[in-house]
């Protein structure tokens, strides 16, 4: 019998679950109680100190459904402040839910906090992890997958099983021995290609069909995560696809790791295009939303640089190296407190000068459609990441229009390289070395939203900044109000 299986690989970080309770209302409730703490985990045989969600690590994933209310009560168990954010989870109207130092003060050791969040309108693959600190690097991650409502249809026929592949800093991309039919990427259904492997950058998250099959036997196979661009040594992991029956073990050889090609890389980026007659979270088609036929109101043009400041290895968007403020950036803007940040100190292009450590805000209006664009000027490839939204990365109908492009951007590149029409929404962009991505965004979620590295190391070295989306209307039609259990830190004070 050939079954399909849905493989959701999730490039980033994973955590745990407790047990959930549901709860029936207008939207359903779904309740989760987390203890946070340090325990013994052992990812490369050797064992380590590591950050456990409820005594587990890894952990089972989120699974809800589209409009969901989750809640999350966590206590920290940790010895220092700690928030969880939720890649890719739009958090709409409440960026008061973000966890992370621009919107939220971290929850103290030995106290707890808890997350009120809705799944509005939203379904995909995405994560969840610690924003504090380096606390990443250590565990407290996990998945988070939003199903889509039952009277909504997906474009491919109910999977067998389901399963949840998570790559971190142990792992890392490509897979080989079955297809890979994919179907999904960070909430858009996608044309639904095949591969034997795909790349996932940082932060991203895709899902596949795979149609099982034994070859002639019954024997287990290897899932190969392998990385491309960490030259020139390669890294390699693997897992086990199980089949019902099998007696025999996985059996090498293991496939050929994946070698340094940046084209071909960005070849087979420019081919993950959106199903424009597919329903997401809503029962319109994708396609209904004609994102190339809208006026883009702002063109900003971020560049990512590495510099020494004072001495010190620091990472900068146009020519700014984010420092956190003791007061966070959505408690300083609701309060009016002054001398926190200052709007719009980070410039819609790329100035000259040295690079200067600062707190970067850049200001919108709510509804803005703004076209960003990713200039990377060094020999590594990034990730970007922008929190409370997705955006059309531009994927590409064919191959030679793309918004994936080498070299440096201008506004002349539009016509040649964009592809208007197919482009996938997702809410982290890969960019190339000595390249540029383009995105289009619809920015009608009004907060003061992250945009960051997904490269950890990079994010928390200053690679990050805040969009702030704004209008003057005080309405909870546009924003929900402070939460009531709120922390307070730095100048903010009730």
């Amino acid at each position: 019998m050939r079954q399909a299986i849905v493989l959701h690989f999730l490039l980033g970080v994973l955590a745990c679950l407790s047990p959930v309770t549901h709860v029936k209302a207008e939207d359903p409730y779904v309740y989760y109680n987390w203890v946070v703490e340090y325990g013994e985990v052992s990812p490369l045989g050797v064992k380590q100190r590591g950050i456990l969600i409820n005594g587990q690590f890894p952990g089972p994933t989120i699974n809800v459904t589209t409009n969901d209310n989750v809640i999350v009560n966590l206590q920290n168990k940790l010895d220092e402040p700690l928030l969880i954010t939720w890649q890719g989870i739009k958090q709409r109207k409440s960026s008061w839910q973000d966890g992370v130092l621009g919107t939220n003060c971290p929850i103290p050791p030995n106290s707890n906090w808890t997350y009120k969040m809705q799944m509005k309108d939203q379904i995909g693959t995405y994560t969840y992890f610690p924003s504090t600190l380096l606390h990443r690097a250590a565990g407290g991650y996990g998945g988070f997958n939003i199903m889509a409502r039952s009277v909504i249809p997906v474009p491919y026929p109910k999977p067998y099983e389901e399963f949840t592949v998570l790559i971190s800093d142990w792992w890392k991309k490509d897979h080989k021995g079955h297809t890979l039919r994919l179907v999904e990427c960070e909430g858009s259904h996608t044309i639904q290609e095949v591969y034997e492997s795909l790349d996932l950058h940082v932060g991203q998250s895709s899902s596949f069909l795979v149609t099982t099959h034994s070859m002639g036997e019954t024997k287990d196979f290897f899932i190969v995560a392998s990385t491309r661009f960490t030259k020139p040594k390669i890294l390699t992991s693997t897992a086990i696809l199980h089949y019902q029956g099998s007696k025999s073990a996985a059996s090498g050889p293991l496939p050929i790791a994946p070698t340094y090609h940046i084209h071909w890389s960005m070849k087979q980026a420019r081919t993950i295009r959106w199903n424009l007659t597919a329903n997401a979270a809503r029962p319109n088609p994708q396609g209904a939303f004609h994102y190339g036929t809208i006026q883009v109101v702002r063109t900003i043009v971020l560049e990512n640089t590495a510099a020494k400041i004072n001495g010190k290895l620091r990472y900068a968007i146009n020519k700014i190296s984010y420092i956190n403020p003791d007061t966070p950036l959505k408690l300083a803007d609701y309060f009016n407190i002054p001398g926190v940040f200052t709007l719009n100190s980070t410039k819609d292009t790329p100035p000259a000068g040295p690079a200067v450590l600062g707190t970067s805000v850049i200001g919108a209006s709510l509804h803005d459609f703004v076209e960003i664009v990713f200039q990377n000027t060094e020999s590594t490839v990034q990730s970007w990441h922008l929190d409370g939204n997705d955006f059309w990365s531009f994927g590409v109908k064919k191959l030679k229009h793309t918004g994936y492009g080498g070299g440096k951007w201008n506004s002349t590149l539009r016509r040649r390289f964009y592809n208007y029409n197919d482009a996938p929404t997702r809410c982290t962009v890969q960019v190339y070395p000595y390249s540029w991505s383009a995105i289009l965004v619809s920015l009608d979620n009004k907060g003061m939203w992250n945009l960051r590295s997904a490269n950890w190391p990079r994010r928390y070295l200053g690679q990050e900044l805040y969009v702030r989306v704004w209008n003057d209307e005080k309405s909870l039609f546009t924003e929900y109000d402070i939460p009531p259990n709120a922390l307070l830190c730095g100048k903010a004070k009730r």
